[in-house]
C-alpha cells in the first residue's frame, strides 16, 4: 500500500522491518535497540508529513522475558500504584499493566511510562482496576485479549479498507434518516459520501412492538454490506441497542464508540437478551451477536482524531449526556463537508459531567436533538431541581416512607446518587437491577466525569463506594425491604416503567401513602411512566394469567431538570456558543410537535435554514 511504503522510505533505512495498520493507525515495528530507545524525533519528522500518527514498537526478539519484565515493572512503579495484573500480548509487543492508580504507572509527563518502554522492550498499555468490582470491564478486556490474532487481522483489514483509493458513482453527500426523526426511539442516521456509506447510531424504541422497536433497514439505500462503519454516540439503547443484530445479519466492519460506551453498551446488551426472552417472541439478537459487536470495537478518546472510511475523518468530544457520552464530528473530504452529529447532549452542570463541548470550527450541517425543543420545556435552575429533589426525598424519610426513583441504569441513577451523598442523605440507598453493574463500569473511568467528581474520586470521597449503596441482587432482598418499616431510598430499573423491577416495588409498596414515587428523567408518550405523570391512579399487575388494576396511593413527584437532555434555553444556548457558521441544522430526536417548533424558532432566531424531517427523508447536503 502506497502510504506503507512512503512511511518505510522516510523513516531511517535498515531499522524499520515492517510496517502495519490497525485500523487508522500506523504501526512500524524495528529490529533496532538503540533505535527504539531514541526514535521520538525520526518519527516526529515523518508524522508531519504524512499528517498521519506513527506509533513504534520492537519487533518481538527485542521483547525482554516476560517474567524479567513484570519484575522491571514492579521495580520501576510505586507499590502505591497497586498494579493488580500484568499480562502481554506478544503478537503485537504490547504488555499490559492493571492498576488502581494509572497515573502512578505514567509518571509525571510520561518518564515511568517510557522508562518500561525502553527498559523491557514492551509498548505499555495501562488499565485502570474499577473501584467497584465490574464483570463486565473485566470480561471484555479478558475477550479482547483472547481475540487478539483475529483482532489483529481484523483492524488490518479494517486500515486497508480506509486507505484505498475507492470509487463509486455517488458525487453527494447526503443523510438519511432510518429512525429518530420526528420521534424519540430508535435513532439511525444513514450518510453517504462520494467514498464511503457509515452509520451513526442504530437504536431501539422502548415501549413499541412489531416493525416500529427497530430502525427502518428495508429502505432501498440501505444494505449492511456496504456499511464502511457504525458510529455510536452513547450507550443509550434508543442509540445502540439494535446494534448486535447487525452482526447477526452478516456486518463484519468496524464500530466507534468511547471505551466507557463499549462497556456500558455490552451491559445493556446482555440486559436487553434477559428483557427480551421473557417478553418478546422471537429476540431481536443473541449474545453471539453482541459477542461479535464487541470483537469488531474500535474505541477512541474524547479528541482523538481517526479516519474511519476512505473519505470520513472522525472525532468525539463530550456531549456532556452520560459516561462516555460524544458527539461525533465528521470531517468528509478534504475540507469538502463537516457535520456534527449533536444529540444526546447536556449543555450544562450536572454533578457526574461538564457540560457539553462548543469549540468546533467548523459545521456545515448540524443535526441536534429536540427532546426539550418547545417553548415549555424550560428546566428550573439546577440548585433549584436539586432543592425540590432533596426537599421530596427528605419529606418522605421524615413520614417513615420510601422514595422509588425509576431510573436508567446508567447516567440519571448515578447522578440521583451523588446529588444524595453530596447533600448529607444518611439513609440507605438501595440499588436494583442493573444499576450496581453500571456503577463498576462508571469506577472505572474518572477521567471521562466531570473535573469536580475526579477530585472527590481522586481524593477519596468515591459516590460509588460509599457505605450507605446497597445492592439488591435477588427477590428475597426486596420482600426483606417491602416488609421493613425503615425509611430509605430505592433506585431501580426500567426508568419508563416498561418493565424491570421498578413494578415489583411499585406493586408492592405503590398503595402506602408514605411513599413515593419520583420521576428523574424523560418519559415516552406511550410509557407507563408518562401515563402516571398525566395522573394515572392506577396500575396495571399481572397476577397469575390474569392482569389487575391496582391503586396507586403514594406521592408522585416530577422532578424535570435532573435531565441528562438539554432542555430548550440550554440547547440554544449550545447553537449560540459555537464558533462555527452552519449551513444547516437537522432537528432530530424528539416528539413530532417539538421538533417542528424548534426547527422552526431556529431559523427565526439564527437565520439559517433548520427544518424536522420526519423518517426516510434523505437530505442533500452537498
Amino acid at each position: 500500500m502506497e502510504i506503507l511504503n512512503k512511511i518505510k522510505e522516510l523513516l531511517p533505512e535498515n531499522v524499520i522491518t515492517r510496517v502495519e495498520l490497525e485500523g487508522s493507525e500506523i504501526i512500524a515495528y524495528t529490529k533496532d535497540k538503540k533505535f527504539f530507545q531514541n526514535y521520538e524525533e525520526d518519527v516526529k519528522k515523518v508524522v508531519s508529513q504524512i499528517k498521519k500518527r506513527i506509533e513504534m514498537r520492537p519487533e518481538k526478539n527485542l521483547n525482554m522475558d516476560q517474567e524479567f519484565t513484570k519484575e522491571k515493572i514492579k521495580e520501576i512503579v510505586s507499590e502505591d500504584a497497586k498494579i493488580n495484573n500484568i499480562y502481554f500480548e506478544p503478537e503485537r509487543s504490547l504488555v499490559v499493566i492493571v492498576a488502581e492508580k494509572p497515573g502512578m504507572v505514567i509518571g509525571r509527563g510520561g518518564e515511568l511510562f517510557k522508562k518500561i518502554r525502553t527498559e523491557t522492550f514492551w509498548v505499555p498499555r495501562i488499565e485502570r482496576v474499577p473501584s467497584v468490582k465490574s464483570d463486565i470491564v473485566m470480561g471484555i478486556r479478558k475477550y479482547m485479549h483472547e481475540n487478539v490474532n483475529y483482532r489483529k487481522k481484523f483492524l488490518n483489514r479494517v486500515g486497508e479498507n480506509i486507505f484505498k483509493k475507492n470509487e463509486t458513482s455517488r458525487n453527494w453527500i447526503r443523510i438519511i434518516g432510518l429512525g429518530g426523526w420526528r420521534e424519540v426511539g430508535r435513532s439511525c442516521s444513514l450518510i453517504e459520501t462520494p467514498k464511503s456509506k457509515i452509520m451513526i447510531d442504530c437504536g431501539v424504541k422502548a415501549g413499541a412492538t412489531g416493525s416500529e422497536i427497530a430502525p427502518i433497514l428495508n429502505a432501498s439505500e440501505f444494505n449492511y454490506s456496504d456499511l464502511d462503519a457504525i458510529v455510536i454516540s452513547h450507550s443509550h439503547m434508543d442509540h445502540v441497542g439494535f446494534v448486535p443484530a447487525l452482526y447477526e445479519y452478516g456486518f463484519d466492519g468496524p464500530i466507534y464508540m468511547t471505551t466507557p460506551s463499549l462497556d456500558l453498551a455490552t451491559l445493556l446488551w446482555f440486559d436487553f437478551i434477559d428483557v427480551m426472552q421473557k417478553g418478546i417472541t422471537k429476540p431481536l439478537f443473541t449474545a453471539k451477536g453482541v459477542k461479535e459487536a464487541v470483537k469488531h470495537a474500535i474505541t477512541l478518546d474524547y479528541g482523538e482524531v481517526s479516519d474511519i472510511a476512505p473519505d470520513i475523518r472522525l472525532t468525539f468530544q463530550p456531549s456532556g449526556h452520560i459516561l462516555g457520552s460524544a458527539f461525533p464530528h465528521l470531517h468528509i473530504g478534504e475540507g469538502q463537508h463537516n457535520i456534527l452529529y449533536a444529540l444526546d447532549q447536556k449543555f450544562g452542570r450536572t454533578m457526574m459531567l461538564d457540560p457539553s463541548y462548543t469549540d468546533f470550527p467548523r459545521a456545515e450541517t448540524i443535526l441536534i436533538e429536540s427532546t426539550y425543543g418547545s417553548y415549555r420545556n424550560v428546566f428550573p435552575p439546577r440548585y433549584e431541581t436539586e432543592k425540590i429533589f432533596m426537599d421530596a426525598v427528605n419529606k418522605t424519610m421524615e413520614r417513615g416512607g420510601k422514595v422509588i426513583i425509576p431510573s436508567f441504569a446508567v447516567e440519571r441513577a448515578q447522578e440521583a446518587m451523588a446529588i444524595l451523598i453530596d447533600n448529607g442523605f444518611k439513609y440507605p440507598i438501595y440499588l436494583d437491577g442493573m444499576i450496581w453493574d453500571a456503577n463498576g463500569i462508571f469506577s472505572a473511568y474518572p477521567e471521562y466525569m466531570s473535573r469536580t467528581m475526579q477530585k472527590k474520586i481522586y481524593n477519596g470521597e468515591d459516590p460509588f463506594a460509599s457505605p450507605l449503596m446497597k445492592r439488591i441482587s435477588s427477590h428475597n432482598d426486596r420482600e426483606k425491604l417491602w416488609d421493613s418499616n425503615d425509611p430509605c431510598v430505592i433506585i431501580s430499573t426500567s426508568g419508563m416503567l416498561t418493565g424491570g423491577p421498578v413494578l415489583d416495588h411499585m406493586k408492592n409498596l405503590g398503595e402506602n401513602s408514605k411513599n413515593t414515587l419520583m420521576f428523574i428523567g424523560y418519559q415516552s408518550s406511550v410509557s407507563l411512566g408518562r401515563r402516571i405523570q398525566e395522573g394515572y391512579k392506577e396500575i396495571p399487575i399481572q397476577i397469575g394469567s390474569k392482569i389487575i388494576n391496582q391503586k396507586l396511593n403514594m406521592e408522585v413527584v416530577t422532578v424535570e431538570g435532573l435531565s441528562g437532555h438539554s432542555d430548550r434555553k440550554q440547547l440554544m444556548a449550545f447553537l449560540n456558543r459555537l464558533p462555527c457558521n452552519p449551513e444547516r441544522v437537522i432537528c432530530v430526536h424528539g416528539e413530532s410537535s417539538r421538533a417542528a417548533e424548534f426547527a422552526g424558532d431556529i431559523s427565526k432566531i439564527f437565520g439559517v435554514d433548520s427544518f424536522a424531517p420526519k423518517n426516510l427523508e434523505a437530505i442533500r447536503l452537498k
